[in-house]
């Protein structure tokens, strides 16, 4: 399980905003990827997760990553706390 603070003028980078249906969320791209990369291995799915992660401004780490590819590769869930900050 990760963890990863943002500031709360940042969510939408993370999660699906139904009021800016134009902004692509990290969440969004998790789960296509999820979908295309389910059982191969880990190493083909950093990449892709890495992408998304720096489009959408996240700061997740390289074991953050390789954590989330081991999941979308076992095909299990992976879970994800974040911590809102303020502004």
């Amino acid at each position: 399980m990760g963890t990863l603070s943002i500031p709360a003028a940042d969510v939408h980078r993370l999660l699906d905003d139904s009021t800016r249906p134009a902004v692509g969320s990290y969440q969004r791209a998790f789960a296509d990827i999820a979908v295309t990369h389910r059982g191969r291995p880990a190493t083909d799915v950093v990449p892709l997760l890495r992408a998304a992660a720096d489009s959408a401004l996240l700061g997740f780490t390289g074991a953050d990553l390789a954590e989330q590819a081991d999941a979308i590769s076992r095909g299990t869930r992976y879970e994800l706390r974040v911590r809102v900050t303020g502004r």
